[in-house]
């Protein structure tokens, strides 16, 4: 298979596996999916030798995201996406709690929705900063 892509467009993908990589990788430990690591090290391998090399290191034949790379903004990429992930998901928690953890439906939506957005409007505007715990003192 061949892939015709300039350089600004495999710039972009090398984004993509690595973010990708790590959403499926980065919280699994010991237990990683290794045919995503494989394929990660393929793409980011074939910056070798181009004006793209810097993106890349090897080590023990193995090539990896390099350092500069790594450090390049991707990072940011990534925590904007999961502090968008983590107050969706708490949003959608805390309204399903407050309504007694009920099954879904299509009568019942509006209601979840409506709890979210109120959420989301708090999480918007103080983060974290009301978000307390019984029994936890801050």
């Amino acid at each position: 298979m061949t892939i015709d892509l300039t350089n600004g467009e495999f710039r972009s993908l090398l984004d993509l596996v690595y973010i990708g990589n790590w959403i499926l990788n980065a919280t699994r430990g010991n237990d990683r999916i290794e045919e995503y690591d494989r394929v990660e090290s393929k793409i980011f391998g074939l910056c070798s030798g181009t004006p793209l090399s810097a993106l890349v290191e090897h080590r023990l034949g193995v090539a990896f995201p390099s350092r500069a790379f790594q450090e390049g903004g991707i990072q940011d990429a990534i925590a904007y996406y999961e502090d968008g992930v983590f107050f969706d998901i708490l949003a959608e928690e805390l309204s399903k709690r407050d309504m007694g953890y009920p099954e879904i439906t299509g009568e019942n939506y509006a209601e979840l929705t409506e709890r979210m957005e109120k959420y989301l409007a708090e999480f918007n505007d103080n983060g974290v900063e009301n978000v307390s715990v019984e029994g936890i003192e801050p």
